[in-house]
């Protein structure tokens, strides 16, 4: 009975683990670039018993003599849905949608005790905040305000009278002046990035994503991450919605709560045969 209380308790919550994966998906749904993350379970160590040690008894049998006694299952994998969210047309010039699923925007973001990190995100709706050093100059940031990076790991950055600016399906970056003259910016191209191993990502909130520390997965950035190389990717005037599918989360979310229902009505079940043994002791 002990064996299958701890198997009932090991296996909820490993399956608890599931259902908060699935509710941080539906939390998402409406979250800009979002992509949604789906467990794999795997069994944990298991014992095959057997009373029958002539193994020529039975012969044709396809499984092994004994019955296999295991100690529950746990969440061995959250895997990243990469396909691409659906693309809403918003027609405001700062929104970008990225059109190829493997692709991301470079920002800069700075933590509390003033140490800068380079994360990722696909989510394109910025904004135009004017720069503490210089207030003539406006940095392109999202919308938590971290700074978006060009091509070269710099702040993005234009001239704070500009009238119009666009972003090239490249993520090149230009703006008009009032006077009517249309200059490049001289921060250059978005800092677009391609992500060859998307799943080693980690999230870290407000819509961002930061890689693990690849030295110790014996991997270089070389190996991870790669420049967009001036394919068109972006569109303006645009946003790429979230790839949650509510239907599925929702299916997976009843399979979950059954199977904890029945891991539980188990524990139960197991429990009450430990009182009748003692019951019969007395």
């Amino acid at each position: 009975m002990n064996r299958a209380m701890i198997m009932s308790a090991v296996t909820m919550s490993q399956i608890q683990k599931s259902i908060d994966l699935i509710a941080n998906n539906l939390s998402n749904i409406s979250t800009n670039g979002y992509k949604s993350r789906n467990a794999t379970f795997s069994s944990l160590l298991f014992q095959n018993m057997t009373n029958q040690p002539d193994k020529d008894q039975n012969l044709g049998r396809l499984t092994p003599l004994g019955i296999r006694v295991g100690s529950g299952a746990r969440v061995s994998d959250t895997q990243m849905d990469m396909r691409l969210g659906n693309i809403k047309t918003t027609d405001r010039p700062l929104d970008l949608a990225l059109t190829e699923p493997d692709r991301f925007f470079t920002i800069q973001v700075t933590g509390p005790d003033g140490h800068t990190e380079t994360r990722y995100t696909r989510d394109g709706n910025f904004y135009l905040n004017p720069d503490a050093a210089n207030p003539n100059m406006l940095n392109l940031v999202t919308a938590n305000g971290y700074f978006v990076l060009n091509e070269n790991g710099q702040r993005i950055q234009i001239p704070a009278g500009f009238s119009d600016i666009r972003f090239t399906p490249t993520g090149e970056v230009t703006y008009t002046m009032p006077g009517g003259e249309e200059r490049s910016v001289a921060a250059g191209r978005l800092g677009i990035i391609s992500i060859q191993r998307p799943q080693l990502l980690l999230a870290q909130g407000d819509n961002t994503l930061a890689l693990p520390n690849l030295a110790s997965l014996g991997l270089t950035q070389a190996d991870v991450l790669a420049a967009n190389g001036g394919a068109s990717v972006v569109q303006q005037g645009a946003l790429e919605s979230s790839n949650v599918d509510l239907t599925d989360q929702l299916t997976e979310l009843m399979n979950m709560q059954r199977a904890y229902q029945f891991n539980a009505r188990s524990l139960s079940i197991s429990d009450q045969m430990q009182g009748l043994i003692n019951d019969l002791r007395t």
